[in-house]
């Protein structure tokens, strides 16, 4: 399931329908005006405290900064089409190791929608939706017409962090292993037997990253990915980096505002990662937010929550005893189904296929809706083939975090996540060991630093229905970031990411980009 996983599929205003139409403002005073020359800045930004500065990156040589972007048509993706006339492709040289700003460099792969009104152009905006490891040159030109009024003066930017798809994009497995995996292994073991498997498979999954992307694999961490942020920032040309982030990439732009306060322009964060929670804290914030969502989902059919839930997770347990068969002749297990669950879940507007396949399973003993859910969430297509977005994932995900829970760990969490959700609550357990077990680079830290004294305002999105980030880490990311700069926008509604889903976001969004104009803190949405 893990935690951000394929915010690129629903929610943000990408594919998802409208959840909250027609609603309002309900605070708007106190509302600040953009700089004098209608540029993104930092006329609002509150003072730096008295404080020891956290240290920095090391300067960056002007072979690095001084590049000139060669921006050119851009090329179909692997199994895609190439994006239409408008776009452009380029790539940047970032350090592979920020301690040697001087040695080896990789390419970060950009792509780009020049601003329309030329004359009231305002700069770059960048983008990342999430993943981590999702691709933003591949995803930003399907997402733009979510964005058309913004495109109005801004370049609309997406790029690939380092360690995804056409940036040194890590690769770990084969389609044929990883169908293996998702065929055999039970991610919420039952046995001895089971438990050494599922122990196994996450140490086999680090030795494949490790045997194909040894040389990234150490350097793919967020904090690395937020310097490159800065440089792209200055290729570009831009004074400050105006940026919109998704999901992961709320714990990605949270970063650059403590790496890098004094360059911090308009900054949107939706569907905030709690920057509070360790790995552990994730998975427990996880269960309670994606139990939340099922339990609405229930409400909205009518149907009492309590025993809906247990009704699924019986379901469940008989799918763990015998998977269901498929039209395709793959079999769905107990873990599929769970994923399969997971997947509608991150938008309404996705219920009722969360309904259709419920009801096939249920009533005719055939798994064929969820299958195909679980398959859209795992990045599988039709013939068999996977996207490497699980791959990058876990690469950063491990490459940022400490934890390293034992099986030992993971099965006394049992009760207490089986309680928070007897749908998802065993799954998530299990997860916090196997996700990183025995993998072979070590965390970065315990909880990501987002502390951004004297930055500008960055307005925070926390929608109270969100199962994959839930509602209040987006309060804790608004305390982190620090009085005055984190700016706590409250959406009340369902789906995983409020732009683009409702007037009332969308509008306070625009008004933020595109006037400078920033809401009063606590402003609610709904």
């Amino acid at each position: 399931m893990r935690a951000h996983r394929r915010v690129l599929q629903t929610g943000a205003g990408l594919v998802a329908a409208g959840l909250l139409a027609g609603c309002g403002l309900l605070t708007t005073e106190a509302e600040k005006s953009e700089p004098a020359d209608g540029r993104p800045g930092d006329a609002s930004a509150s003072p730096p405290p008295d404080r020891k500065e956290t240290p920095r990156t090391p300067p960056l040589p002007a072979a690095l900064t001084s590049q000139r972007p060669d921006w050119q048509r851009c090329e179909a993706s692997s199994g895609g089409s190439a994006p239409g006339s408008d776009w452009r492709c380029t790539s940047v040289d970032v350090p592979l190791d920020y301690a040697k700003p001087s040695g080896e460099t990789i390419a970060v792969a950009l792509i780009r929608k020049q601003a329309r009104d030329k004359d009231r152009r305002l700069g770059s905006m960048l983008f990342n939706f999430g993943g981590p490891g999702g691709s933003g040159v591949e995803i930003l030109p399907r997402a733009a017409p979510s964005y058309d009024r913004l495109n109005s003066r801004y370049d609309l930017v997406g790029f690939d962090p380092r360690g995804v798809a056409a940036s040194s994009g890590v690769n770990c497995r084969t389609d044929e292993e990883q169908e293996q995996a998702f065929r055999s292994v039970d991610l919420t073991p039952d046995t001895a037997a089971e438990e050494a498997a599922f122990i196994k498979d996450g140490a086999d999954f680090g030795a494949g990253c490790r045997r194909r992307s040894g040389k990234v694999l150490p350097h793919v961490g967020t904090s690395n990915a937020a310097r490159d942020l800065d440089l792209i920032r200055q290729v570009l040309g831009d004074d400050k980096l105006s940026y919109f982030g998704f999901s992961y990439g709320t714990e990605l732009g949270g970063t650059y505002a403590h790496l890098f306060p004094q360059n911090v322009g308009r900054t949107v964060l939706d569907a905030v990662v709690d920057p509070t929670a360790d790995g552990i804290g994730h998975a427990r914030n996880q269960a309670t937010g994606f139990q939340r969502a099922l339990e609405n989902y229930l409400k909205d059919r009518g149907e009492n929550p309590k025993a809906g839930s247990e009704r699924i997770a019986r379901m469940l347990a008989r799918i763990d005893r015998k998977p269901l068969p498929t039209a395709s002749g793959r079999e769905l297990t107990e873990s599929l189904a769970v994923t399969g669950i997971v997947t509608p879940l991150y938008s309404q507007s996705n219920w009722p296929a969360l309904t259709a396949a419920l009801e096939e399973a249920e009533n005719k003993g055939t798994g064929n809706g969820l299958l195909r859910l679980a398959d859209a969430y795992n990045g599988r297509d039709e013939d068999g083939r996977y996207d490497t977005q699980a791959h990058s994932q876990r690469a950063i995900s491990c490459a940022d975090s400490q934890a390293r829970p034992t099986v030992d760990e993971a099965r006394a969490l049992l009760p207490e996540f089986r309680r928070l959700s007897p749908v998802f609550g065993p799954f998530l357990a299990w997860d916090t060991a196997g996700w990183c077990a025995q993998w072979p680079v070590d965390g970065e830290h315990e909880t990501p630093e987002t502390s951004a004294p004297g930055a500008g305002p960055i307005l925070v999105i926390g929608t109270t229905g969100d199962p994959a980030t839930p509602y209040e880490g987006a309060q804790r990311m608004a305390d982190e970031l620090g009085k005055g700069v984190g700016i706590m926008l409250t959406n009340k509604g369902e789906g995983h990411g409020a732009y683009g889903e409702g007037d009332c976001v969308t509008a306070a969004v625009d008004g933020y980009f595109l006037d400078g104009k920033v809401p009063e803190d606590g402003t609610t949405c709904g």
